[in-house]
């Protein structure tokens, strides 16, 4: 909550206003973008590089827009800024509006945050604006808990936390170091504040800090630049990040989801890409399917699976809205009612809604208010998630494609990978045709498998058929997508998609009246009164396909290791788990991997190709460390030599 004194907004909590009275934008400029010597630095960037600003405190985003502007103003039009920040408490939509509406030059750039703001969980927020030149990607939280979390170096950093005397929790030395970690060697540093103990916590952290004159009547505030950066802590070398060669072009090998999504994250970094499909169109899969739910089932416990799907369902939802028209045929945001179908199921869910969830992102609504959303009646309560929905997936892979640096090609079946002497890579098909790139990312589902280098991966299939329904009358008035241990969404083109079917290690794709059969029990579970509005009918249209998964049900997204050297370099975990390993892991230098997105690809796809893109090209991760780490391909090689720990 903020109040507003004399038209301004002002912190309760901190006791504290959230810039300069006499003038917020002079601040700004002021203090870090002159103190941070930001426009020299931006009209000295070459083309395709990056810039990344750390900040302490994103507050109204007032800083955020300025660095953005002068960027914009300064910067080569292929250069990029990379934005991110932390925030404890994120302003609602209509007091971030109030706030950016004082400073009307601005309004151009503060319409485009407004447009994508919510109300935001926490953890990790990316956002994308002009066609992916400007990333923000804002870490929802207490920053001593995100910032450490950080995996990217800052080149600038913006700390402008409430004063050290009304919010010390972010000024700490523990704070700085972290901040010192996350910088190079000529990092620099800006604060509105002169206090002693912020001085000599920079200080202690390897900053070189001066004095310099302050905005208005402050008479001093402190810059600096990073002389000694603070070691990282210990990380195991496959978890780490493979050496940056900032590739200019790459090889994307499947055309769902995960590869539209890798190959639209590239091409917005300025690398060409040739994303290769042996079916004759996008989509012809799993991810082909007439509707898809954004379904994201959240643990009440603090797991890599619930920080992903936080950060991915929010990522996919400004994704889609962005390249998509919301008009019942691309996607809906009708929102997506997770019923509690048995006792189990309610009892994580009564876990899970106290938790201090923005309550349009997530609520627990009891049945009759859960009727009243459905427009048809259910039989018990749930979680409603308003800002979801459903999605036509060719639609969305289509839309990932439209880059002029995105060239498709159909009909061509990639049968080897082969690494050149060059140090570039060659895909290759049958007939004879063959392509090649520094990068190369394979998103081929369960096929990744039939690629030497991804052959360890221990994914499966799981075969999913789902059933179509003409809409009828009573079906029309379903409002919101049902979930349940099967989903029903509102119709599309007149036709409801209900399913899906979970057919382990079943490769089929043939249509079988036995799992339609299975499909209508689904939706009798979900709402008994919507499922009597069909008549019995022994033939039902659907379509099947084959999802990917990973034993521990995490996706797997990141670079790839070579697994025999992998096992050679580190056998000594067959004997000690807890050894550690100096160095670098034998990575397969420009080899990445998305797959095993499972029945969650909505949710996850689209921030794994955020993910993938910013590893290849040393940005600051859309993920917490900790989640990256637990998506890394290698984490099966590592579990297997530790296995071997355990039974000895």
């Amino acid at each position: 909550m903020i109040d507003w004194i004399d038209g301004q907004p002002y912190s309760p909590q901190f006791g504290d206003v959230y810039f300069s009275r006499a003038s917020g934008i002079d601040e700004t400029l002021h203090v870090f973008i002159e103190g941070n010597r930001l426009a020299e630095r931006f009209a000295a960037l070459a083309p395709g590089a990056t810039f990344v600003i750390g900040e302490t405190g994103f507050g109204t985003g007032l800083n955020f827009l300025c660095a953005w502007q002068v960027f914009e103003e300064q910067a080569h039009p292929e250069a990029r800024l990379h934005f991110v920040s932390t925030e404890i408490l994120p302003l609602p939509a209509g007091d971030l509006a109030r706030a950016l509406a004082l400073w009307p030059q601005l309004s151009t750039l503060a319409r485009h945050v407004l447009d994508q703001w919510d109300e935001l969980p926490c953890g990790w927020q990316r956002f994308v604006f002009d066609g992916g030149r400007i990333t923000l990607t804002l870490l929802v939280g207490d920053a001593r808990a995100t910032l450490p979390q950080v995996d990217g170096l800052i080149d600038a950093w913006f700390l402008d936390g409430f004063a050290p005397s009304k919010n010390p929790e972010l000024w700490t030395p523990e704070l700085m170091l972290a901040i010192s970690a996350r910088s190079r060697t000529g990092t620099t540093c800006a604060t509105y504040s002169s206090a002693g103990e912020v001085r000599r916590a920079l200080q202690a952290a390897g900053f070189r800090i001066e004095k310099a004159a302050g905005f208005g009547p402050k008479r001093e505030m402190l810059r600096g630049v990073c002389e000694r950066p603070a070691s990282p802590s210990y990380r195991a070398p496959w978890l780490c990040r493979p050496p940056t060669a900032s590739p200019r072009d790459a090889i994307v090998i499947g055309a769902g989801l995960a590869g539209t999504a890798a190959a639209a994250s590239l091409a917005a970094r300025g690398v060409d890409v040739c994303l290769i499909e042996r079916h004759a169109e996008l989509a012809p899969e799993a991810s082909g399917n007439a509707q898809g739910v954004l379904y994201a089932k959240f643990s009440p416990h603090d797991t890599a699976l619930t920080r992903l799907l936080v950060a991915g369902m929010q990522f996919s939802v400004r994704e889609i809205a962005r390249r998509l028209t919301e008009d019942g045929r691309e996607w809906s945001r009708c929102g997506v009612l997770q019923l509690a179908h048995d006792a189990a199921e309610s009892r994580r869910q009564g876990e899970l809604a106290p938790q201090g969830w923005p309550p349009t992102f997530l609520r627990l609504v009891d049945r009759a208010e859960a009727s009243r959303i459905a427009g048809v009646a259910v039989e018990t309560g749930g979680l409603f998630l308003e800002r979801a929905g459903w999605v036509h997936p060719p639609s969305l892979c289509a839309a990932f494609t439209r880059h002029p640096r995105i060239r498709v090609q159909v009909r061509r079946e990639a049968l080897q990978i082969d690494r050149l002497p060059s140090g570039r890579w060659r895909v290759s098909g049958a007939g004879g045709w063959n392509e090649e790139a520094a990068l190369v990312v394979i998103a081929a589902a369960a096929d990744a498998r039939a690629f030497a280098a991804a052959a360890h991966l221990p994914t499966h299939v799981i075969r999913g058929q789902i059933t179509y329904l003409t809409r009828n009358e009573t079906s029309g008035r379903l409002a919101t997508v049902l979930c349940g241990e099967g989903y029903v969404a509102p119709a599309r083109d007149g036709v409801h998609c209900v399913g899906a079917t979970f057919g382990i290690r079943d490769t089929g794709v043939d249509l079988r009246a036995e799992d339609h059969r299975e499909n209508l029990d689904l939706l009798r579970g979900l709402s008994p009164a919507l499922a009597a509005a069909f008549p019995d009918e022994e033939r039902h249209a659907g379509r099947a396909a084959l999802r990917c998964m990973a034993p521990d049900y995490l996706p797997i997204a990141g670079p790839l290791t070579d697994a025999g050297a992998f096992a050679a370099r580190y056998a000594r975990l067959s004997k000690d788990a807890t050894t550690r390993f100096d160095g670098t892991a034998p990575w397969l230098d420009g080899l990445f991997v998305s797959v095993a997105h499972g029945s969650r690809g909505l949710s996850t796809a689209p921030i794994a190709g955020e993910l993938i893109a910013a590893q290849a090209l040393g940005e600051p991760l859309p993920v917490a460390q900790s989640v990256a780490e637990a998506l890394s391909p290698s984490r099966f090689l590592a579990r297997g030599l530790k296995r071997a720990t355990r039974r000895g």
